[in-house]
């Protein structure tokens, strides 16, 4: 039986070691009969492209060792003229996965490490007279991390004409996760820093580099505007919403099926298909690899959200906080199973993602926490129906919204405060609401409108608190007009609660007294409690609910 690869990204490793391998080796062929010189790859994390890009490397590296055993029971070796270029070239891989550091002292360090690490590998060179002095001290500098920005900035175009030159071939450079230091530098205030670096440091390995064979560059996103990849004229980028290479990251239906019938747990596959399927990749459905071979290995625990749990969500978490109300209301759409219509942006420049809600909803596509289920090209833009994956992923949005609350107030206290509602009991309901508008406020005073921010939160937390219990909807036609909130039972012998939501503004006449009576008013005139009654829920409470900066006041018909 064979292992099963957690963790497992050195391709040499998983082949040598029977590990179980879901065979993706025509990404070699696909790369290789792909005309374009430098390849940009963004995909989810954890989908695949360490352990592809390591793949390329044991393929294409000149090397001592023979490596085409490994190959010799993938689909790649039924290709001839694919494998006749197997062991033919010098190699340049470097990652950047683990360069994720709060400062740019230690990042730039960590840089150099990496640059390194990828001399050291052909140290051979040093102990061969091709290089001369000038070159050698160079080359030693880079290995004892003793250069300068400017000059580390040029290490890869020099270090590939040293091979270039050495081995009469020219070279393969291979990145994997170019990305990384960038979103450290975005969430750590050194953003420019590292932008600026890398503008030039990627340049100058890829931009009219003659002793350059093929780049490929993986990543999650694609930082175009940046100018990071400005004047590559020979650079293809393949997103998630591109065909290309869209079958060989991540595992597709079939792929699945194969692997649970290897394991004798292919009676799971529509459970499994609920909670780890969904991805859309070009024309591909994909399944979650990491949470597939999570699941396989721990069948016996259930399901559990693997991929989720795997690193910190602080940057998505940040972004959905500090987003506008908009973006909260389609929040609870999507929480809901619905879908929501995009434009989506496949050049988004990190610094501005929290800017528009069109570069929040692309952030979260491409990082893998929403999915494509139908694309169309109008005005000039891409619009996508976007729509959460699956169950795990469900998972994260729920533990993200609660989490606002364990920062902003007490869980169990806001755990009371639903209770107390939907029991009727608006005394102490009003009493920690007043508590949570307090603390939250601040919390959500990224801009104006913080009642209305505290005021989708509060309805995100319904949502995921009573889903159980009760149908939490918000903004539907109900009357003469659309509530802002119903709680719906589904036991129709506990209560249904209609609550309306009013703002006072400061140029306003009226205060908090006429605010929430208005509201109580807005209910009656509209008759709003008529979709609750059509349910046949006889017994409804009616709210107004008035916010007037951090003051709250409820009103109880």
């Amino acid at each position: 039986m064979r292992k099963i690869p957690i963790g497992i990204s050195d391709f040499k490793k998983l082949i040598s070691e029977n590990y179980y391998y879901v065979d993706k080796s025509l990404f070699i062929k696909e790369i290789i009969d792909d005309g374009s010189e430098v390849i940009l790859l963004p995909r989810p994390r954890r989908f695949g492209k360490t352990l592809n890009m390591s793949m390329l490397k044991y393929f294409f590296e000149k090397s001592d060792e023979d490596n085409r055993y490994l190959f010799e029971k993938l689909k790649v070796n039924n290709y001839e003229e694919i494998m006749d270029m197997q062991g033919k070239y010098p190699v340049i891989y470097i990652t950047f996965k683990d360069v994720k550091y709060s400062n740019w002292e230690d990042c730039n360090k960590a840089v150099k490490s990496v640059i390194s690490d990828a001399y050291e590998k052909h140290e051979y060179l040093l102990k061969s007279d091709f290089l001369d002095e000038r070159q050698k001290k160079y080359f030693n500098d880079i290995l004892n991390k003793n250069v300068n920005t400017v000059e580390l900035s040029e290490s890869l175009k020099t270090l590939s004409k040293y091979l270039t030159k050495y081995h009469k071939q020219k070279t393969v450079i291979l990145i994997d996760e170019y990305d990384v230091p960038i979103q450290s530098g975005y969430l750590n205030d050194y953003y420019d820093k590292i932008i600026e670096f890398m503008r030039i440091f990627l340049s100058a390995a890829f931009k009219d580099n003659e002793y350059l064979q093929k780049g490929v560059l993986t990543g999650i996103l694609r930082v175009a505007k940046e100018s990071i990849f400005s004047g590559l004229n020979n650079l293809k980028v393949c997103t998630i919403l591109k065909n290309h290479y869209s079958d060989k990251f991540g595992f597709l239906e079939d792929e699945v099926k194969e692997m649970l019938k290897y394991y004798n747990i292919e009676s799971e596959m529509d459970e499994v298909r609920k909670w780890y399927n969904g991805y859309i990749f070009g024309e591909n459905v994909i399944y979650n690899p990491w949470s597939i071979l999570n699941y396989v290995d721990n069948y016996e625990r259930g399901y559990r959200p693997y991929w989720v749990n795997t690193s910190s969500n602080d940057l998505v978490k940040m972004i959905l906080t500090k987003a506008g109300e908009f973006v909260k209301i389609e929040l609870e759409d999507l929480i809901k199973g619905k879908e929501i219509i995009k434009p989506v942006n496949e050049d988004i420049v990190m610094k501005d993602i929290d800017k528009s809600s069109e570069n929040v909803w692309s952030f979260l596509l491409f990082s893998g926490y929403l999915k494509v289920v139908n694309e169309e090209f109008k005005r000039g833009k891409t619009y996508c129906n976007l729509k959460i994956p699956n169950a795990e992923v469900a998972y994260l949005y729920e533990e993200i919204i609660m989490s606002w609350f364990d920062e902003s107030i007490n869980n169990d206290k806001f755990n009371i405060m639903l209770k107390s509602l939907v029991n009727g009991d608006i005394k102490i309901f009003s009493k920690i609401l007043k508590e949570f508008v307090l603390s939250s406020v601040s919390y959500f005073d990224i801009g104006g409108n913080e009642s209305e921010k505290v005021y989708h939160a509060f309805v995100l937390g319904m949502l995921i608190a009573l889903c159980d219990d009760y149908e939490v909807k918000s903004n539907r036609e109900s009357g003469y007009g659309r509530y802002d909130v119903a709680l719906i039972p589904k036991d129709k012998s506990k209560i249904g609660i209609i609550i309306e939501f009013k703002k006072v503004d400061k140029d306003d006449k009226e205060n908090l007294e006429i605010a929430a009576q208005n509201a109580i008013n807005q209910i009656k005139d509209k008759k709003y409690k008529q979709d609750l009654l059509d349910r046949g829920i006889k017994n409804i409470i009616e709210l107004g609910i008035a916010f007037e900066g951090k003051d709250v006041l409820v009103i109880q018909n």
